[in-house]
């Protein structure tokens, strides 16, 4: 029975991640940050209480044992973030976190090191028909991708000496059940009907169905060409806000109401409201590349983007009644 780490074991990923794998019989330790953490890891993984995640953080007993470390935890990409300096907080954890326990795992024996970084550690926009590819230069374009670009550096560093064997996943948005934010605010909109701006705008944007992700983190756990490398990971259809909406509605049995209008106005609207992020997101294009863990690995994303999203509403349906009764 082979032993993983998983940090960030309590998180929405890391939920589903261990659950596959305890389904493929391996051994499931969790690095948590408090005694509270305990009660959200799923039923037989074991807990491990390491504090917060910095450049000090003692990994010892966790690592006890271990063959694979999955690293999932990170400070996330905040969107109105109010730290006083948010680069030096996104690099304590993302950056000089990971390389503590980089370090760790090498003085304990740990075979393979799994990295979720993500799209944002290249960049935030692609033009439409030209993804993003694993030859393109990284072009972070704010405090989190710069943390996540410096991060991989560094995983990539110890493949290279041979002191471990490493891999970079980069997944764009996870969506799935227990997914929050943004696709959560999307899915009430068009489940309350609400007319959405959106049907003028011929964007791209790739995303990854959370059990997606979770089979490609298995697959780069369990193939020998994983090491050293990596992977954009995503689903195999892109979609334009507008097709998104509408996958929706058709899983929510809705109609969808789509309405024109101008992408200045959406623009200049977002600014006024202070959402020029949010509305960059809606309106811009950003599409991945999956040829090459397809063509080195041999994986595939087992579920279509109209199975995820299905999937997705129907946990959305059971969440939202429990929020309408209160019940949080």
């Amino acid at each position: 029975m082979k032993t993983v780490l998983l940090t960030g074991a309590t998180g929405f990923v890391g939920t589903h991640l261990s659950r596959r794998l305890l389904s493929r019989g391996w051994n499931v330790k969790a690095a948590i940050r408090s005694r509270e953490g305990v009660a959200r890891l799923v039923d037989s993984v074991e807990g491990h209480i390491v504090g917060p995640i910095n450049g000090t953080t003692d990994w010892d007993n966790a690592l006890k044992d271990v063959d694979i470390v999955i690293h999932l935890a990170a400070r996330v990409h905040v969107m109105h973030d109010t730290s006083e300096n948010p680069l030096e907080a996104y690099r304590e954890v993302n950056v000089r976190g990971t390389r503590r326990l980089l370090d760790a795992s090498v003085g304990s024996g740990v075979r393979r090191f799994i990295f979720m970084s993500s799209v944002k550690a290249v960049g935030d926009e692609t033009p439409v028909g030209v993804p993003f590819t694993e030859t393109d230069s990284r072009q972070p374009q704010d405090a989190y991708g710069v943390s996540k670009a410096e991060a991989e550096q560094i995983v990539l560093e110890y493949s290279s000496s041979g002191k471990i064997e490493t891999t970079v996943l980069r997944p764009p948005m996870v969506y799935g059940p227990g997914v929050k934010a943004n696709f959560w605010r999307l899915m009430r909109a068009v489940d309350a009907g609400l007319p959405l701006p959106f049907k003028s705008v011929r964007n791209k944007r790739s995303m990854v169905y959370v059990q997606n992700l979770v089979d490609a983190v298995m697959a780069c756990c369990e193939h020998p060409a994983a090491c050293g490398q990596v992977f954009f990971v995503a689903d195999d259809r892109p979609l334009a806000t507008s097709e998104l909406i509408q996958e929706l509605a058709r899983a929510l049995g809705k109609r969808p109401r789509l309405v024109p209008a101008p992408l200045p106005v959406l623009r200049g609207a977002a600014r006024v409201v202070g959402m020029t992020a949010e509305m960059d997101r809606l309106i811009g294009s950003l599409v991945v590349s999956t040829d090459k863990i397809k063509s080195e690995l041999g994986w595939r994303p087992p579920w279509s983007v109209s199975e995820g999203i299905l999937d997705t509403v129907n946990w959305y349906r059971i969440a939202r009644d429990k929020v309408e009764l209160g019940d949080k």
